[in-house]
């Protein structure tokens, strides 16, 4: 009796080992070979644990729950029908293969089944995908759909004319002339269509899935369900200057490029533009509109983009807003950090500032905060929490008072006239209208007639703070900064001690220097005249 009770418990013990180990095994085998067909496949699929709205299989039409979606085409599918999906159906062409002479249109590209929601059909303008089954059919490029009973033969073989964002779209047909004609060495594109359309504006999208509150990842399956996928580019995987070479396929002087990301991002395109100038390429510069994905996003604040984007606009709105944008220029500045000492040997350090350059509490808060995103990155996945601590060493500053008597510390020279500094802790120097997440700094509290800061004038504004409270007190309207005056050209010396600093958000710790800011060029940028904010709304009626 003992041995069996023995045998018994050791079954009971091993039982549940073992088929918890089998469905380990199984569940590591499955994952590997849906890995291997994602890996070896032309389609952008994607694997979720739960589709956000009912979905049903595109291959057995069953309902699904989880599966795998393409982003760039929208197929849906199960696990055990993905390979076939993969065989059966073709995703988007980027570029069109095989064609003879020089195609100057092409067909609808028809997928069938999980339409998106309040659609209408083409042909009898009534709702589609009402029907709880896999329903209904909706084209790739022009986003158009139609019912199973009001599709014709016709409809299969109609040219697709791209809906409503044709002027913001690739097709394939001309990359794939483009292309033989650059192997013939042939350079006259003003009769490919559609470049001798007089409308046509290809939008480019760089996306950096790292900013903010990572929605880049999302950001960028919609945009490449909108577009032509080659008009979309992870930043986590290719450099700007490597994306912005496509900029040399399309017309001159029409190309906008749409930058989803903080203002270090904005700043890092905008780098990759100027070396486009160094390479002879200033033709296709184009121009840049603003996502904002960071934390502070005060240049797509200044340019009318808005102070962060939480997937509150819908990605059609977006594209819509890019088509109206008006152009217009914003200053860069060159900022030359010089180290003193008789045998220093070192070259100077040059940034390029588009927004600001501060010394003092904000540089020290950015520069807590940078140390702090370094050591444990996967905190900083929330843009609230990135202003939260922002807020903890800022008031951790207000006990300490780390920057105190800068004013004795440093010499300012404003086109080459030396101020005299009252008593501060911070001096900031601005290119933009706003600063510190949305507070407008020049203007202040609106009780003095100063005119708006311009980002287009070639002219800096210098203010200075007390303090990290004196901060806090300006960003809330309750104090205005220390305005310390306007020039073209700004010189600073730290004479002592080493300081923190900042460039866009940049920051570190400065022994004795000299910083020199002039002006380096211009940048072409797009401005969105959308809803006004607040402060936008004060200063107006001020004026």
């Amino acid at each position: 009796a003992d041995w069996r009770l023995a045998v018994w418990t050791l079954c009971s013990v091993l039982l549940p080992v073992l088929i918890t180990a089998w469905c380990s095994f199984q569940r590591s085998r499955r994952q590997l070979l849906i890995r291997d067909i994602f890996r070896k496949s032309k389609h952008d699929w994607h694997y979720t644990d739960l589709f956000g709205q009912p979905s049903y299989c595109c291959v057995c039409a069953q309902h699904i729950l989880r599966g795998a979606f393409c982003g760039c085409c929208g197929l849906r599918v199960s696990e055990r029908c993905l390979r076939k999906a993969d065989q059966r159906f073709l995703c988007k062409e980027i570029m069109m293969r095989g064609t003879a002479g020089a195609p100057s249109s092409m067909p609808h590209h028809w997928i069938r089944g999980n339409v998106p929601l309040c659609s209408c059909c083409m042909v009898c303008k009534q709702q589609c995908g009402t029907q709880p089954k896999l329903c209904d059919y909706r084209c790739v490029w022009c986003q158009c759909t139609v019912h199973d009973e009001c599709m014709v033969d016709c409809l299969r073989t109609e040219d697709c004319t791209f809906g409503e964002f044709k002027d913001l779209i690739i097709p394939p047909y001309y990359l794939s002339t483009i292309n033989q004609m650059r192997k013939e060495k042939r350079t006259s594109y003003e009769k490919v269509v559609p470049y001798c359309r007089k409308h046509w504006m290809p939008v480019m999208v760089l996306a950096n899935t790292r900013s903010g509150n990572n929605m880049g990842e999302t950001l960028l399956g919609e945009f490449k369900m909108m577009l032509n996928p080659v008009q979309v580019f992870d930043l986590s995987k290719i450099a700007p200057a490597k994306a912005l070479q496509l900029c040399t396929w399309l017309p001159c002087n029409t190309v906008r490029v749409l930058v989803c990301g903080g203002d270090g991002t904005v700043g890092w395109v905008l780098d990759a533009i100027d070396e486009m100038k160094i390479k002879g390429q200033e033709q296709y510069i184009p121009q840049v509109a603003i996502l904002p994905l960071g934390t502070g996003n005060d240049l797509s604040n200044t340019l009318g983009w808005g102070a962060g984007y939480a997937g509150e606009v819908p990605v059609e709105q977006i594209l819509r807003n890019v088509m109206e944008a008006d152009g217009i220029k914003l200053d860069r500045w060159k900022v030359q950090v010089t180290n003193k000492g008789y045998y220093n040997l070192r070259k100077p350090k040059v940034f390029t500032m588009n927004n600001y350059f501060s010394i003092g509490p904000d540089a020290l808060m950015a520069l807590n905060f940078h140390a702090h995103r370094e050591k444990t990155p996967s905190l900083f996945s929330s843009r609230i929490i990135n202003k939260a601590v922002y807020f903890f060493y800022g008031t951790k500053d207000c006990l300490v008072q780390e920057c105190k008597d800068l004013n004795k510390k440093v010499e300012l020279e404003l086109d080459g006239e030396r101020i005299e500094l009252p008593s501060l802790e911070g001096i900031i120097v601005l290119n933009i209208g706003y600063w510190g997440g949305g507070c407008r700094l020049w203007e202040g509290m609106g009780d003095e007639p100063y005119p708006l800061a311009r980002h287009d004038d070639g002219i800096l504004e210098v203010v200075g703070v007390h303090g990290s409270f004196h901060c806090a007190q300006i960003q809330v309207k309750l104090a205005n900064p220390v305005r310390l005056g306007q020039a073209h050209t700004v010189r600073l010396i730290l004479k002592s001690s080493k300081m923190p600093m900042q460039v866009d958000g940049e920051p570190w710790a400065q022994g004795p220097c000299t910083v020199t800011i002039t002006h380096k060029t211009h940048a072409l940028m797009l401005y969105h005249s959308g809803e006004q904010t607040d402060d936008d709304d004060a200063s107006s009626l001020s004026e």
